[in-house]
């Protein structure tokens, strides 16, 4: 962060304490304070001193921690009013902004952190804001010291049931591919170099024998994510960029005529804003109940949990890759609790203290990263796994 005359107040300030994910954030920064180098000093921030207030409380009683409730402050800001989130940036080291769609409210508070030396991470699944800051807010944040970390937790991962926010961001994601595809250009990126065989991209919908289901590209935030992190280390490290491909697996035979039919209806009903309208009014309907208006359940979460397996192909030490096809396989696996609610606010909340933890092993400059850019030098992962987020290499 750049130098100023005074240290900021707080070192974390949870912006959207009060929303949805923003409570298990907020109840995660709890759990895990005692974790910074120093005594972690933070507070809770929204647009609404009463619901922060009751957000507070709800933490304290199911955390077993009274004290939440008289010695967390509270910093009343709005993305709205662009002064009060500039007094609320200038009292932070790093704003843990969970306050979406991003689409939406991400970037003025994206700006706001940049122009007053507030690092920014969130958990955004949503490609075109994420690349949207790195085109408007990379060279600036650089200038300041500023990291920007985009994507800290989980993209719309299904457990028993999911907020209507990540629903929103899919409407309108989807509905807005075309401005990404114009975004893209204004980087005028050259194409990554492809080491060894050009990897053999799969059908709209495949039986996967790796898993043994119907598999349909993933439709989330992972592609893009991934690609910019390659672009990154192939261009400021001078490593070889991975070809990747997402994918979810989706079931058996009945699985796959439900997702074609409610896949039809979401194509369709997404191009014209009166369907948009109905997408967003009625999430349970158009969802089959993956998502709804209330979100899960603690019992649904309790009951949830995650597990993503990569399925790699390369060349031993030694192997010239222009020389035929990959000599060597690798599996991992990340696996752990409930995605959206219990990870995310894990990964989050760790990826934020590696920042205040770990500064020298961040990259050089500031900037607008991916995690796997941010964090590639850090012990990260090694956090993780101790909170329940597991990776093994098989």
């Amino acid at each position: 962060m750049a130098e100023s005359g005074s240290q900021p107040r707080y070192h974390f300030i949870i912006f959207g304490a009060s929303g949805f994910t923003g409570r298990f954030v907020l109840e995660e920064v709890a759990r895990c304070a005692g974790e910074a180098r120093e005594e972690l000093r933070w507070a809770a921030a929204g647009r609404s001193r009463a619901r922060l207030e009751t957000a507070l409380t709800q933490a304290a009683e199911a955390l077993g921690k009274p004290e939440l409730k008289t010695e967390v402050d509270i910093i009343v800001a709005d993305v709205d009013d662009p002064e009060s989130l500039a007094e609320m940036c200038k009292q932070a080291v790093i704003v843990l902004n969970c306050v979406g769609p991003y689409r939406f409210y991400g970037e003025p508070v994206v700006k706001a952190c940049v122009e007053n030396g507030a690092h920014c991470i969130d958990i955004s699944g949503e490609p075109q804001f994420l690349e949207s800051m790195q085109l408007n807010y990379d060279s600036q944040a650089a200038e300041k010291g500023v990291y920007v970390v985009g994507s800290c937790g989980f993209d719309s991962i299904p457990g028993g049931c999911i907020h209507d926010g990540t629903w929103q961001s899919a409407v309108y994601g989807l509905a807005d591919s075309d401005k990404l595809r114009s975004l893209r250009k204004k980087f005028s990126h050259k194409p990554l170099p492809v080491v060894g065989t050009r990897i053999k991209r799969r059908c709209a919908l495949f039986y996967s024998d790796e898993i043994q289901q119907y598999a349909v590209p993933f439709m989330g935030a992972d592609p893009s994510v991934v690609k910019r992190t390659q672009r990154f280390l192939s261009e400021e490290h001078q490593e070889s960029p991975v070809q990747y491909g997402a994918y979810a697996g989706v079931g058996g035979v009945s699985s796959v005529m439900k997702l074609l039919f409610a896949g039809l209806m979401f194509f369709l009903l997404v191009k014209f804003s009166f369907g948009r309208k109905l997408l967003i009014k009625f999430p349970e309907f158009f969802s089959f109940g993956f998502f709804s208006k209330e979100g899960p359940t603690r019992k649904q979460m309790e009951g949830s949990s995650f597990r993503f397996a990569f399925y790699g192909e390369g060349y031993t030490e030694g192997q010239d890759p222009s020389q035929g096809k990959p000599n060597a396989k690798i599996r991992t696996l990340v696996q752990g609790p409930e995605a959206g609610y219990v990870a995310t606010p894990i990964a989050m909340v760790q990826a934020a203290i590696t920042i205040l933890n770990e500064p020298d092993s961040l990259p050089e400059k500031g900037g607008v990263y991916t995690p796997g850019a941010a964090f590639a030098k850090t012990t990260l992962i090694d956090r993780l796994n101790k909170h329940g987020i597991q990776f093994s290499v098989l």
